[in-house]
């Protein structure tokens, strides 16, 4: 039986990475992406002559109807979601001085209402089968906070508290629910960053002294979406270089 994966914003960066891995684990890949993306058949069409046979559906994961039906159509057209990885997210980066209500709201319903707004038309189904994994991508900044970030961290935060919680609601029934955090991640977003400030402001954080890359990260996500990872859940799990230890 080939398991359905869905990885929310899995075109760029972690989540290609993350769809790659689990595609590579024999499990039918399926992301989305926001309605306004041009490029998505283009990326889809790249994947492809990788040797990758992905799905990609047009979602506004922040809008909770459009959630709803986007998992619809692909229990419908594919099969029912066994696997999935809330990654999808964005930034708008400010002190709280300058920061108004559209960028904290923007932030909080794409980084932490998608959670809910996923996972709602997903969990009951894995629950009567028995089986599935939520997977739910934070950061190191929902750890410890970032200066700048108190919407991005707040989310992030919040999303460990949804995992902790859902956790114990369907432990018993064969479906888990981790977390994990990374920290700065060789992304196209990472590598954007100012290079004098890379180097000298963020990667001396960094006990490893460097980036993370999007492949160590995938391969944790296949490891909780494995059938080895039955008994772990509840877990926020970092992989940030030993930048921040809790």
């Amino acid at each position: 039986m080939t398991r359905v994966a869905l990885v929310t914003g899995g075109m760029g960066g972690l989540g290609e990475a993350v769809c790659i891995k689990l595609a590579a684990l024999n499990y039918q890949v399926v992301t989305t992406y926001s309605p306004g993306n041009t490029k998505a058949a283009e990326w889809l069409a790249d994947m492809e002559k990788q040797g990758f046979n992905f799905r990609a559906y047009p979602c506004d994961v922040a809008d909770y109807d459009s959630a709803q039906q986007c998992v619809a159509l692909i229990e419908k057209e594919i099969g029912p979601v066994d696997v999935l990885v809330n990654n999808a997210g964005i930034t708008r980066d400010m002190t709280f001085k300058r920061m108004d209500k559209l960028n904290w709201d923007a932030v909080m319903s794409t980084n932490l209402d998608s959670v809910f707004n996923m996972t709602k038309p997903v969990c009951d189904g894995m629950v009567d089968r028995g089986w599935g994994r939520i997977i739910n991508i934070s950061s190191v900044n929902g750890q410890k906070g970032a200066f700048g970030q108190t919407n991005y961290s707040a989310a992030k935060a919040g999303m460990h508290g949804f995992t902790k919680a859902l956790a114990l609601e369907v432990a018993r029934k064969g479906v888990t629910v981790n977390t994990i955090s990374p920290g700065y991640i060789g992304t196209k977003m990472v590598m954007a960053i100012d290079a004098e400030v890379l180097n000298s402001k963020i990667i001396p954080q960094i006990p490893m002294a460097r980036l993370g890359k999007p492949e160590e990260v995938a391969g944790l996500v296949a490891y909780l979406s494995s059938d080895e990872a039955a008994f772990l859940t509840g877990a926020n799990i970092a992989i940030n270089g030993g930048q921040h230890m809790s």
